[in-house]
């Protein structure tokens, strides 16, 4: 189905999004497109990629795994990528010129899983520096708020960068790396003056969450749920993404990309996919 802009992105929400670091977009991708990535997510788990990962321990409840970087060996996830409107969507929510996929990354909690996504941004664990950057988390099934991510509104504007975190065992990546700081403790803030404010929604198929790359976010367990949450995430560079270091094994590694920092992404791995 093809959506003229105004129907996909209008100035409010762009407003949103800069003002929050998250927002939800009702009904803007085709339930067609949801089928198809269903279909390509069997497939990527049949066969997984190197860096699939299972986050829920043996005899546990539920199953927490992802995968990612698998979009150009699996047909459904390149065809959502290339033909559908989400490249648009990111580029005008990032009012940038261009959109360049940086990567997908499929996440699954199946029902009675207890492990929590722990609270993170993402931009300190990519090679990347710049402001144009966001995911697109795009729900293949309905998703009760109760377990859907929850994103901090405004986190994004504070200026601080926090070290990535392990979703295994929640530690840090690094250690007295000057420019980044522990993740607060979002949960212990809850109910007390400094408590934040947090985003989430009930989703239907069909809308999206977009999310800036340095606003932090967490997810719930799905104990309570019957069915699986799965979330086909696509991350997107704007037109001021640039190459960066960190003090860590970036992830994704992308080993074969050879730029030098503060230089555009300019990279057959990150095609531009839309551009105004």
């Amino acid at each position: 189905m093809t959506m003229t802009s105004s129907e996909l992105v209008n100035a409010e929400d762009i407003a949103a999004f800069d003002r929050d670091g998250a927002i939800c977009l009702r009904q803007v991708v085709d339930t067609d497109w949801l089928d198809s990535l269903a279909v390509g997510l069997a497939k990527n788990f049949a066969d997984p990629g190197p860096d699939s990962t299972v986050y829920t321990p043996d005899g546990e409840p539920g199953g927490f795994y992802d995968d990612y970087c698998n979009w150009q060996r699996i047909p459904e996830y390149e065809d959502f990528i290339v033909n559908s409107t989400v490249g648009q969507i990111a580029g005008e929510m990032m009012s940038s010129t261009t959109c360049r996929i940086y990567h997908e990354h499929v996440i699954v909690k199946e029902p009675g899983t207890q492990e929590v996504t722990p609270w993170h941004h993402d931009l300190p664990y990519y090679g990347l520096d710049g402001d144009q950057l966001c995911s697109v988390w795009l729900p293949l099934d309905p998703v009760q708020q109760s377990v859907c991510p929850q994103f901090v509104a405004g986190s994004h504007r504070n200026g601080q960068m926090y070290y990535p975190r392990l979703f295994i065992s929640h530690e840090n990546y690094g250690a007295d790396v000057d420019g980044y700081a522990t993740v607060p403790n979002i949960d212990a803030a809850i109910g007390t003056p400094d408590e934040p404010t947090l985003l989430s929604w009930d989703l239907k198929r069909g809308d999206c969450i977009v999310f800036h790359m340095r606003t932090l976010h967490g997810a719930p367990g799905t104990g309570q749920l019957t069915t699986p949450r799965r979330a086909f995430s696509t991350r997107w560079l704007g037109d001021d993404a640039r190459f960066g270091v960190r003090a860590w094994a970036t992830s994704p590694p992308f080993a074969d990309v050879r730029l030098t920092p503060g230089e555009p992404m300019d990279h057959p791995n990150f095609p531009i996919v839309w551009q105004s």
